[in-house]
């Protein structure tokens, strides 16, 4: 394992993104990261001197956030490149532009919140093939560009409701019986076991990269409101907004975590970051998660079965 804090380990408190390392040289591609915390995360890695590509889904929303880091981080480097994770084809296309260079941190921000069944543009749930497969395609594809870079990481974003479900082998897609709270709690956990699985491949392989896992806490209501507005729930969009003013933590404080897990010293392989008050609020700390989240056989097999799914294999000795 990686030297370091583990997922029990002593970190300081009050760990700012003033404490960011100096990341000049280094590249850094971000999904989702024209709003909320993945936006956030973007520009404070680009402030502290990163290449940041900005990886979206919509042109005109990853222009518009290129545009406002830069009048806000004024000679910071950053670039739009259109990704969208339901669809393999643009994982594709995305990963075959980028691979060529060193890439010292992908952040799998991106994810969509519960919704009405829907299904990704390759024929998966699209909670399940967005959150989990869609990075474990860019993930696997961007591998060699993350191995030649020293010290690289993987950082990929959970949830605290990774522990509403286990995710079923024998319905891995929700197919059988869809709710969708439950179906976002089982790509959640799916996040956490690819974690876990590439960090035991990495570890195996003797490769320098560290795959880790984060989560904001409650933050970024409007990911909860925009499934409430697809069913036409007001009533429930109402409640997420005032649920997040009252307890929740502005994208600033969310995007902690990742950024924690991104670039501070000594991260250790599996671990997982969330704000420390609670999982909802306050610097980042490392996060309590389910015991299932760790368990071996269950990460191979959703690893074999996403491997099979997206047509990716890692480039990675067989263990």
């Amino acid at each position: 394992m990686a030297a370091g804090t583990g997922a029990s380990g002593a970190r300081p408190r009050g760990w700012s993104a003033a404490r960011i390392p100096a990341q000049e040289g280094r590249t850094a591609v971000v999904t989702g990261a024209d709003s909320g915390i993945g936006y956030v995360t973007a520009r404070e890695l680009a402030r502290h001197g990163a290449h940041v590509v900005l990886a979206c889904r919509s042109e005109r929303r990853g222009a518009d956030a290129v545009a406002r880091l830069l009048s806000q981080v004024p000679g910071a480097h950053a670039e739009f490149s259109r990704l969208d994770l339901g669809d393999l084809a643009s994982v594709r296309e995305f990963a075959a532009r980028h691979v060529r260079r060193p890439v010292d941190v992908l952040l799998n921000n991106a994810g969509v919140m519960p919704l009405p069944y829907a299904r990704t543009a390759d024929g998966f749930e699209r909670q399940f093939g967005v959150n989990h497969l869609g990075h474990f395609a860019l993930t696997g594809l961007l591998l060699p560009a993350l191995l030649r870079a020293p010290g690289s990481r993987v950082v990929t974003v959970s949830s605290g409701l990774h522990v509403l479900g286990n995710i079923d082998p024998r319905d891995l897609d929700s197919a059988r019986h869809y709710r969708r709270w439950r179906a976002h709690a089982r790509s959640k956990t799916a996040n956490l076991l690819f974690t876990h699985e590439l960090a035991r491949r990495l570890d195996a392989a003797g490769a320098g990269t560290v795959a880790a896992a984060a989560h904001p806490g409650l933050a970024c209501a409007h990911l909860r409101a925009a499934g409430a507005r697809r069913e036409g729930r007001t009533a429930g969009e109402r409640l997420a907004a005032l649920a997040t003013r009252l307890v929740g933590q502005r994208p600033e404080a969310g995007a902690l975590p990742s950024l924690y897990a991104a670039t501070a010293p000594g991260v250790a392989q599996d671990s997982f970051t969330g704000p420390r008050f609670l999982w909802w609020r306050g610097a980042p700390a490392p996060s309590w998660r389910a015991p299932w989240t760790r368990d071996d056989e269950t990460a191979r097999r959703l690893w074999a079965a996403s491997e099979e799914l997206t047509g990716v294999r890692y480039d990675l000795p067989e263990v």
